[in-house]
């Protein structure tokens, strides 16, 4: 089947892509999004070229995923990939999920416009829709305490997964960034720690608190029992641990505690508990390796309980002698 001039294009900057570096999943995330774009402009707008795509065709695009749900737009279906059978089929999508989708878009037809393949830049005036989801609620200390005493740390796989948990509570690393440190990248004396396999390929440091230090000490004493390699938190088989065996032990912990658990969440605690504790921003977006401040603030949602115990801390009157 010949391609479209689009599609093509769309080749073209998934080369370049391939090129810079980026995650599998910024590269996946980006093929995804564009082709189904294509897709949708073909069929709507017999487009087959990216000349001829303007503002209004993506705010067209925009309103069909709103309306559309989740998977609906999907093209045909095979055997493998049931799509009606899923319980989320037709869903609403998220704000979150669709400003995703118009960033991607964006990326796109600004690298046309700098390779000058277009003239006008269709995506200069769009922006993102408002009222992004909310965070979850945070975690309080009886939520956090309730999940890791249900590690079970009689067995290795429960005791790594536990100080993954806690790993990622108190540094606010990403899982993948978590699962690919290595031993002698941890110095215990200035509990710190060189984070090597980041998302934007550059090398960050993050640092640990006293208490995970000696659990730290103790995890390397029983882990070296049984492997010889250098990772920090190897699989049972001594590899480097997949996210999702780590992710579908944290899910199944937080269903029996009625919580809805994933690795984010736990970094998201992380930056919440900083900033709620005196952190400031900056540091926070250096810490969490974010590419700016705009992405770190999104971390400042708080829910009621959160602003209520900031409150109580920084009240005006409180702190004045009144009588």
């Amino acid at each position: 089947m010949k391609l479209s001039q689009f599609d093509m294009s769309i080749e073209e900057f998934m080369l370049h892509c391939s090129t810079k570096n980026l995650s599998q999943k910024t590269i996946m995330a980006y093929e995804s999004t564009l082709k189904l774009f294509s897709v949708y402009m073909k069929n709507s707008f017999q487009i087959e070229k990216v000349e001829g795509v303007t503002k209004s065709h993506i705010r067209h695009y925009v309103k069909f995923v709103q309306e559309r749900g989740k998977y609906s737009g999907i093209g045909v279906e095979t055997p493998k990939n049931n799509i009606h059978a899923r319980t989320d089929y037709g869903q609403p999508i998220s704000t979150n999920t669709i400003n995703n989708y118009v960033r991607n878009i964006k990326v796109f037809f600004n690298w046309l416009s700098d390779e000058d393949e277009i003239i006008k830049n269709p995506v200069d005036k769009i922006k993102l829709l408002k009222g992004s989801e909310r965070m979850k609620p945070l975690l309080n200390e009886g939520e956090i305490n309730s999940i890791l005493y249900s590690f079970d740390r009689t067995k290795f796989d429960g005791y790594r997964n536990y100080l993954i948990t806690l790993f990622i509570l108190d540094t606010g690393c990403r899982i993948t960034e978590c699962l690919n440190i290595l031993v002698q990248d941890v110095d215990l004396s200035n509990k710190a720690v060189i984070l090597k396999y980041t998302k934007n390929k550059k090398e960050r440091l993050v640092f640990f608190s006293t208490k995970l230090r000696k659990e730290l000490q103790r995890w390397i004493q029983y882990k070296d029992r049984y492997f010889s390699n250098e990772l920090l938190f190897p699989s049972n088989r001594g590899n480097v641990l997949l996210p999702g065996t780590y992710e579908t032990a944290l899910r199944k912990i937080g269903q029996k505690k009625n919580i809805e658990l994933f690795p984010h969440r736990i970094r998201a605690n992380f930056a919440q508990y900083y900033l709620l504790n005196g952190g400031d921003l900056y540091s926070l977006s250096r810490l969490m390796g974010h590419s700016s401040l705009e992405v770190t603030k999104t971390y400042l949602q708080l829910d009621d309980d959160s602003v209520s115990l900031q409150y109580k801390k920084f009240s005006p009157l409180n702190g004045i002698n009144i009588d």
